[in-house]
């Protein structure tokens, strides 16, 4: 039986790339974003590249109304939901006293409610069905802390710390929840940088270069299937070892 994955922010990026990869790997995809536009040209183009097999929905998911819509759509048209991908992100920096209140509360609505949301009205059909899995995007930021992200910082510390929650939760359920945490990844949001700073980023990583979305959407794919059967509650870094230094200086 063709497996169904649900994927938000999958109009771009890391998101785009799971599409692809999951299309790759014969599974069936609903393709979920706020932009209606950019979503519907990608599913068209993934359905002239000879995907028959993946859908687009528009939706706004940090609105519960539109969340439940979505998933009523998603079992109605499809029965059964086997994994949900909670990619959809956005990125505000500066330091704390300098951050917006709007800001702040768009950051939180859209990296951490919408994975509130998302399982909320996916979860109880995953229980009836018995099992799933979950695989949400943190961040090495959530690991550590960043110059100037506050509020960045403090969105991805939740969600990793959220997967540890819903894995004790929905274990008993066979539904497996875990978080894929990049560094600065390839996407065309981080490429519209000037060369100088990008050029920062792949120095001060430990291979030399930050991560791809597509190596993002492969620990994605692993951490979604039966591979990582006994993965349940982890942070899994995708970010060349950026992670791994102290700060002390070479002596």
């Amino acid at each position: 039986m063709m497996k169904t994955v649900v994927i938000t922010g999958a109009a771009s990026g890391m998101g785009l790339a799971a599409s692809k990869l999951f299309l790759e790997k014969h599974w069936r995809v609903l393709m979920i974003d706020a932009n209606e536009d950019q979503g519907q040209q990608q599913c068209l183009g993934l359905q002239k590249q000879g995907y028959t097999e993946v859908y687009f929905q528009w939706c706004d998911i940090t609105k519960a109304s539109e969340v439940a819509q979505v998933s009523q759509f998603a079992f109605a048209n499809f029965g059964r939901i086997d994994s949900v991908i909670n990619n959809a992100g956005i990125w505000r920096g500066g330091e704390l006293h300098q951050t917006q209140e709007a800001d702040w509360d768009l950051l939180f609505d859209v990296d951490v409610k919408s994975i509130f949301l998302m399982s909320k009205y996916f979860v109880p059909h995953m229980i009836e069905q018995g099992g799933g899995t979950i695989v949400n995007t943190a961040s090495v930021s959530g690991l550590n802390g960043d110059h100037q992200m506050a509020a960045y910082n403090a969105a991805k510390g939740a969600v990793v710390n959220l997967v540890r929650a819903m894995a004790l939760d929905y274990g008993k359920y066979n539904i497996r929840v875990n978080n894929v945490c990049p560094a600065a990844c390839a996407t065309p949001m981080f490429l519209a940088n000037p060369p100088a700073v990008i050029d920062k980023f792949n120095k001060a990583n430990p291979l030399g270069r930050i991560c791809t979305p597509k190596e993002v959407a492969e620990a994605m794919y692993f951490l979604a299937s039966e591979a990582s059967s006994s993965c349940n509650g982890i942070n899994l870094p995708v970010s060349g070892g950026l992670e791994l230094h102290t700060g002390q200086p070479i002596q």
